[in-house]
């Protein structure tokens, strides 16, 4: 199922995610600027999009799995989150990235680091209860 989604370009070299093949389920997304990564160092390198995420839906981004091995380099919190508001004129896309490698590393404008896939969310409605009835499970590896 395709969704229609609008993209703006704040920045002339900013790259239109693509699906690299029939199969992917998720997109490559690139920097407009060139860094020097240093060894323990986080950045936030600029895509020059503004992604306007369908409602119903959260773009999640990722690295892409060459990113550690090729680069050194990971998504310091895991992976992003894109809320369905995050569409305004500034709302740019950024690609957060952790070096966690000895070395420095240089990533190029238009290097794809990392990917985006879209989602579909749904909202909770929480209810305070005042008793819990199911026994204590453990936690962290206590199934084994």
């Amino acid at each position: 199922m395709n969704i229609p989604v609008d993209i703006f370009r704040i920045h002339p070299d900013a790259i239109i995610p693509e699906y690299q093949t029939p199969g992917s389920c998720a997109f490559d997304i690139s920097p407009v600027e060139d860094a020097t990564i240093h060894p323990g160092d986080i950045v936030r390198l600029k895509t020059g999009l503004v992604c306007c995420v369908p409602s119903g839906y959260a773009l999640l981004i990722s690295a892409r799995s060459s990113l550690p091995k090729k680069y050194g380099l990971c998504v310091p919190q895991g992976f992003g989150i894109v809320d369905m508001d995050y569409c305004g004129p500034n709302d740019e896309l950024l690609i957060q990235l952790f070096n966690f490698s000895n070395k420095s590393v240089e990533v190029k404008k238009g290097d794809r680091l990392v990917q985006g896939m879209f989602v579909p969310i749904s909202k909770a409605e929480f209810t305070e209860i005042k008793e819990l009835t199911n026994n204590n499970r453990g936690g962290f590896g206590s199934t084994g």
